[in-house]
C-alpha cells in the first residue's frame, strides 16, 4: 500500500497557474475577455488564446488570432495560407492575398476586399511585431499598393 502524504496546512498550496486562473474565472461566470485580463492582470490577447485552447470560445479573434480559426465565411481562402517565415513566404503571400482580393474585386464582393486587406494589416502587424522587418515591408509595399489603387474604386 502506498502511503499518501497528508496535507499540511502550514505549507502553502501550490500556486495556482495564471491560465488555471483565467479557466477557473470563466467557468464560474466571468465571460468577458477584458475582465478576466484585468483580474489576471494579463492582456486580452493571451486571455483569448487561453480560452480558445481549452475550447471554452469560439469567437474571439485578434491580431495574434491563428488563421485557421474561421472569422468569418472569407477565411477559408487564407487559412493556413499566409506566413512571414522569410521574404519568400510573404511574397507567395501577398500574391494569394492580392489574387483573392482581386477575385473578390470582379465578384463586386466588397466585404471579401475587406477581409484579404485585413488579413494582409495583420501579417504586416505580425511581422513587424517579431522583428521580421523585411517580411513586414513586403505587406506594407502591398497595403500601399492597394490603398493607392483604392481611391478609384470608391463608387
Amino acid at each position: 500500500m502506498t502511503d499518501i502524504p497528508e496535507h499540511d496546512p502550514q505549507q502553502p498550496d501550490e500556486p495556482v497557474s495564471t491560465k488555471d486562473q483565467i479557466i477557473a474565472l470563466f467557468l464560474s461566470g466571468v465571460t468577458e475577455v477584458e475582465d478576466l485580463a484585468l483580474m489576471t492582470g494579463t492582456r486580452p490577447t493571451y486571455v483569448g488564446s487561453i480560452l480558445r485552447e481549452a475550447d471554452l470560445v469560439e469567437d474571439y479573434f485578434d491580431l495574434y488570432t491563428s488563421t485557421t480559426h474561421a472569422m468569418n465565411v472569407y477565411s477559408r481562402f487564407f487559412a493556413g495560407k499566409l506566413g512571414f517565415k522569410d521574404v519568400e513566404t510573404a511574397r507567395r503571400s501577398v500574391a494569394l492575398i492580392d489574387q483573392v482580393y482581386h477575385q473578390f474585386d470582379l465578384a463586386h464582393d466588397r466585404a471579401g476586399q475587406h477581409h484579404a486587406l485585413l488579413m494582409a494589416l495583420t501579417m504586416f502587424n505580425r511581422a513587424r511585431w517579431t522583428g521580421k522587418h523585411d517580411e513586414a515591408e513586403v505587406y506594407r509595399r502591398s497595403l500601399a499598393h492597394q490603398r493607392g489603387a483604392g481611391d478609384d474604386e470608391d463608387s
